[in-house]
């Protein structure tokens, strides 16, 4: 018989988050599921011994690797929980009772970000809905999006209230190394819609995507912290992605 609720972690080298992610999970779902991709640290022996099932498969990308979750579970519903998210008491009561409803296919869920120990009120962060909750053979991923994977739902859609603890970094150094790998993707993703950019985006992206952050988004409400984060992701969203797609149009030029 299939279960009913699973929660799925996708992991790579996440030693130090996921002894307490899976702590959190095991007492109130049918299992737990640990979806790595080739940790080189205790990764796996953690989430063993905390009571995860841990499968491998190599990483393609994010949106495959959570459609293979699909493929592969049999179980009615299916939650995903990143290694440095925690579920409360409040929010498994909630997925609980919403695993019962025989209207709704998937659930949205909101996160609280902490950011370098600071918790997010606005910019983008807050409240931050995801799509985790999902009955299983009514979603699919598309597998066009590398990063920031989009779920396709064949049925309607619900939300949860209580919100997921989101510790997504712990330092600016951590901050930085993962917006590098995003930008690299999002600059894959426009060298795929065909975007040919000019001199002036490199200067007219970045001041958009920091209005958005700052203004539209109401990034000042974080002071200090929110400014920050608007400057640095107005470099890796505005800047970065255009810079790589024009110094791969040189390089690919002839006589390059």
């Amino acid at each position: 018989m299939p279960l009913r609720l699973t929660a799925v972690v996708l992991t790579k080298n996440e030693a130090d988050q996921i002894g307490d992610c899976v702590a959190a999970l095991r007492d109130w779902t049918d299992a737990v599921v640990v979806w790595d991709s080739c940790s080189q640290d205790d990764t796996c022996r953690i989430a063993k011994e905390a009571g995860a099932r841990v499968i491998a498969r190599p990483f393609d990308d994010y949106g495959r690797q959570r459609q293979a979750v699909l493929d592969s579970i049999d179980s009615e519903w299916i939650l995903f929980i990143d290694a440095d998210e925690r579920a409360t008491p409040a929010l498994a009561q909630e997925i609980l009772r919403a695993s019962q409803d025989t209207n709704c296919d998937g659930f949205w869920i909101p996160r609280r970000n902490f950011i370098v120990g600071h918790e997010m009120r606005a910019g983008g962060f807050s409240p931050d809905y995801q799509l985790r909750l999902l009955r299983r053979l009514a979603a699919r991923y598309d597998l066009r999006r590398e990063v920031h994977e989009i779920v396709i739902l064949e049925g309607e859609e619900g939300r949860i209230n209580e919100p997921l603890l989101h510790f997504n970094y712990g330092d600016w150094r951590q901050f930085h190394h993962k917006q590098r790998i995003y930008a690299r993707y999002e600059a894959s993703i426009l060298a795929e819609q065909g975007i040919r950019p000019r001199p002036h985006n490199l200067v007219l992206q970045p001041l958009r995507e920091f209005r958005r952050r700052l203004v539209k988004l109401q990034g000042w409400r974080d002071g200090i912290h929110g400014l920050r984060i608007a400057l640095l992701l107005a470099w890796y969203y505005g800047f970065v992605p255009y810079w790589l797609l024009m110094s791969r149009r040189h390089t690919d030029s002839p006589g390059a």
